[in-house]
């Protein structure tokens, strides 16, 4: 299994989490088996989400993939995220 981490601010976290809902058939379908989304105590508006995988292939396809892009984009995220991948130990 792989987690993948993603951080990134956004312009107005409840419009972002209901473009990051209504993703969810999307995110399964690019191989998301399980996610949970954090705000920062600090910033409501910073976002910390994990997503696993079966693979690690299957997580650099989905922070690759156009579907996601576009659905960051819209949903207001500012600026590059941090991203990174971890593998259970």
């Amino acid at each position: 299994m792989t987690r993948l981490f993603v951080r990134h601010r956004v312009a107005d976290y409840t419009a972002w989490r209901a473009i990051y809902d209504a993703f969810a058939p999307e995110r399964q379908s690019l191989g998301v088996t399980a996610q949970a989304v954090y705000q920062s105590v600090a910033d409501p508006n910073e976002v910390t989400a994990w997503h696993d995988f079966a693979s690690q292939e299957a997580a650099e396809a989905f922070v690759s993939s156009p579907q996601l892009r576009d659905a960051m984009h819209d949903a207001g995220v500012q600026g590059a995220p941090d991203v990174w991948l971890t593998n259970a130990a």
